[in-house]
């Protein structure tokens, strides 16, 4: 057994710098607040489609059963819950670190420190989006324009960061020059 001294826990916290530096690397994030606002609108599509069909599912079984059926709508909303959460961290957590909208549009989520997305990062950003959103408004948003990263309000406080994929990236590089 090791002394750790007077005072010391034994623990080291290890302080990563950023891994994407928007001035040596301005084609990660070159369009990316834009293409975030149609990736979210496939997001929000592909998640509410499924919960929309089992609505109408429910409602014909309800009438089928003279109402009786109409108990699985106790169910349905904290289903939708749970299809949206499995939905952001599945796909953040998978191979592309992106949702089906975002892939669609070339982006991809990262810690801030350049590591992929995992399950749980992806349904605590979820999480904390809605949160922030319910409290503050769209306003939460314009934090995007304010500075390098074009992070959002969420990605800050997750430690996220979402750039362009490194297909995208390089297009956009060989543009420039």
């Amino acid at each position: 057994m090791t002394d750790t001294g007077p005072g010391r826990l034994g623990v080291s916290i290890e302080v990563k710098p950023h891994a994407y530096d928007p001035i040596a690397n301005p084609d990660l994030f070159e369009g990316v607040l834009a293409r975030r606002v149609i990736a979210f609108a496939i997001d929000l599509v592909i998640i509410g489609i499924p919960p929309i069909f089992a609505a109408l599912f429910i409602f014909v079984i309800g009438l089928v059963t003279l109402g009786l059926g109409w108990i699985l709508f106790w169910f349905w909303w904290p289903a939708t819950l749970i299809w949206a959460l499995c939905y952001y961290g599945l796909t953040f957590g998978g191979a592309a670190s992106a949702t089906f909208g975002m892939r669609a549009m070339d982006l991809e989520m990262r810690t801030w420190y350049g590591a992929p997305a995992y399950f749980v990062l992806g349904a605590v950003h979820a999480v904390v989006y809605w949160i922030t959103i319910s409290f503050l408004t769209p306003l939460i948003l314009l934090v995007g324009l304010f500075n390098e990263r074009r992070r959002l309000l969420h990605d800050i406080l997750v430690g996220t960061v979402v750039i362009n994929n490194p297909f995208r990236a390089q297009l956009l590089r060989r543009r420039g020059r």
